[in-house]
């Protein structure tokens, strides 16, 4: 399989995402998120990242916006769980794009045993390396924000989050607050 990126496939790839993520993540109903506030939207993003078709077509828009907007970067990832299948996609499907990513994986508490280690995939990075930090969806940043303060803890440089959903809620005012520039393949105005 050939990487098309030209602006029509790529377009067409979105499309095709958006409708995945309608069809298998979305729900409209009243619901508690994770930063406690009441939302009448909702979006589980793994439902569909987690397919093949959907891994895939994530893997393939998140590279194409890390290599538009941050092509000094050298390396994806961000905070577990959300960020597990964006970082794999996304390193597998640049080695298929010929501009290799490692990945990244940011615990929440440190490695209970051994090195006791935050990021996995740290050793795989040389120190202040250029790293973008992925989530599923934004809505108050603090996941994002959490990455970002790991990741720069353990020497590396984030300079751009990529999300796939940013739920418009202030998340990515808050992540920019940071000095971390934020894009985004789909935002709540995309979803009926």
């Amino acid at each position: 399989m050939t990487l098309d990126v030209s602006p029509a496939a790529l377009e067409a790839d979105r499309r095709r995402l958006l409708a995945m993520l309608t069809e298998l993540s979305y729900a409209r109903k009243k619901i508690v998120l994770s930063s406690g506030r009441e939302s009448d939207f909702y979006i589980d993003c793994k439902k569909t990242v987690l397919s093949a078709e959907g891994h895939w077509l994530t893997g393939k828009l998140m590279f194409a916006l890390v290599r538009a907007q941050f092509a000094e970067a050298v390396a994806v990832g961000g905070l577990t769980m959300g960020a597990d299948p964006l970082a794999s996609a996304v390193s597998t499907v640049s080695f298929l794009g010929g501009v290799p990513l490692s990945a990244f994986l940011v615990r929440k508490e440190p490695k209970g045993h051994g090195t006791g280690q935050w990021v996995e995939g740290l050793t795989l990075l040389p120190g202040g390396a250029k790293v973008v930090i992925l989530e599923d969806v934004v809505t108050t940043g603090a996941s994002t924000i959490k990455a970002i303060e790991r990741a720069r803890a353990e020497g590396l440089t984030p300079i751009g989050a990529v999300t796939l959903v940013d739920r418009q809620e202030g998340g990515r005012e808050a992540i920019e607050a940071t000095g971390v520039k934020v894009v985004s393949l789909f935002a709540r105005s995309d979803f009926p």
